[in-house]
C-alpha cells in the first residue's frame, strides 16, 4: 500500500478503534491523528467542527500520502464525512453506532445508546433508531462528562467513581440489556461501566465492524496486492495531535503501539 491508514478523532477514544483495525492489517502503517486542541467535540458548533475537523484531515493525508482516512468519532462522522469524501480521492470510514447489531441482540427489546450530546441528538442517529429499532424501546444518554473521564483515564489519571456513577445512574435505572457506546471513547472506560452497569447489560461497540470495512475497501481498492495479515509482520504507529499531552498519555499511546509522536504546528 502506497501510504498509512490514518484514523482520526478528537481525542484518545480512536485508539480503540485503531487497535480493532491493526489486529486485522498488523502489518499496515498507521498515523493516528487527534484535535485534543479541541476536544470535546460534541460542545462544538456544527460549522466550527466540520471546517476544523475536514481542514486538519486534509493537510495530514496531502502530508503522509494516506492512503485511507478512518473517522473513529461518532460526533465528527454524523457531520463531516460528505464534506470529506468530496474533497479526497481516497476512501472515507466513518463511525455508525451499533443500533442495528444492538436491536437485534437484545432479549427484552430495550436499549440505549450513551453517546456525545450532538451525537444524541443529531438527526443521522434518530434515523438509524427508526430505520433499525423501531421495534425496541430505545433511551438516548448524552453526556461530553464521560469523553473526559476516558482522557484521564489515558492520562494516567484516577477517575472520580461517584462522578461515574452519577453519570450512569440514569442507564441503570433504565433497565435496558443492551448498551449502544456512542463515542470511541467510551470503549476505554468498559471495565468501569461493566463494573456499575452489571453484567446483565451488553456493551457493544463498532470497533469490529470498522475494521472489517476498512479491510474491505482496501482489498476492493488494492485487489493486485495481497494485504499482509500475519501477525509477525508489525507496521508502525505515528501519533499527531494539536496540543501539547501529557506524559501519561504518551506512555498509553506507547501502549498502543505509537513509536512516535509530535505536537502539529498550527
Amino acid at each position: 500500500m502506497s501510504g498509512p491508514i490514518l484514523v482520526f478523532d478528537s481525542g484518545i477514544g480512536g485508539l480503540s478503534v485503531l487497535a480493532e483495525i491493526r489486529k486485522q492489517l498488523p502489518a499496515e502503517n498507521y498515523c493516528y491523528l487527534f484535535d485534543n486542541a479541541r476536544l470535546p467535540y460534541g460542545n462544538l458548533s456544527e460549522a466550527e467542527l466540520i471546517y476544523g475537523c475536514v481542514e486538519l484531515i486534509c493537510q495530514q493525508v496531502q502530508r503522509i500520502g494516506a492512503a485511507i482516512v478512518v473517522v473513529a468519532c461518532n460526533t465528527a462522522s454524523t457531520l463531516v464525512l460528505p464534506v470529506l469524501r468530496q474533497r479526497l480521492s481516497i476512501p472515507v470510514v466513518g463511525v455508525v453506532p451499533a443500533i442495528k447489531p444492538a436491536a437485534q441482540l437484545s432479549k427484552r427489546k430495550h436499549i440505549g445508546v450513551l453517546a456525545t450530546p450532538g451525537t444524541v441528538s443529531r438527526d443521522y442517529t434518530h434515523s438509524l433508531i427508526s430505520q433499525f429499532a423501531d421495534h425496541c424501546q430505545v433511551d438516548l444518554f448524552g453526556s461530553s462528562e464521560l469523553v473526559m473521564l476516558a482522557e484521564q483515564k489515558a492520562a494516567k489519571q484516577p477517575i472520580d467513581n461517584r462522578q461515574l456513577a452519577r453519570i450512569l445512574a440514569p442507564v441503570k435505572a433504565s433497565k435496558l440489556d443492551v448498551l449502544v457506546l456512542g463515542c470511541t471513547h467510551f470503549p476505554m472506560l468498559k471495565e468501569e461501566l461493566s463494573h456499575y452497569l452489571g453484567e446483565d447489560v451488553h456493551l457493544l461497540d463498532s470497533g469490529e465492524a470498522i475494521a472489517n470495512r476498512v479491510v474491505s475497501l482496501l482489498l476492493s481498492e488494492l485487489s493486485s496486492r495481497a494485504i499482509d495479515k500475519q501477525p509477525q509482520a508489525q507496521g508502525i504507529i505515528y501519533a499527531a495531535y494539536t496540543q501539547a499531552i501529557t506524559a501519561g498519555l504518551k506512555i498509553t499511546l506507547q501502549e498502543y503501539g505509537v513509536s512516535d509522536c509530535n505536537l502539529l504546528a498550527t
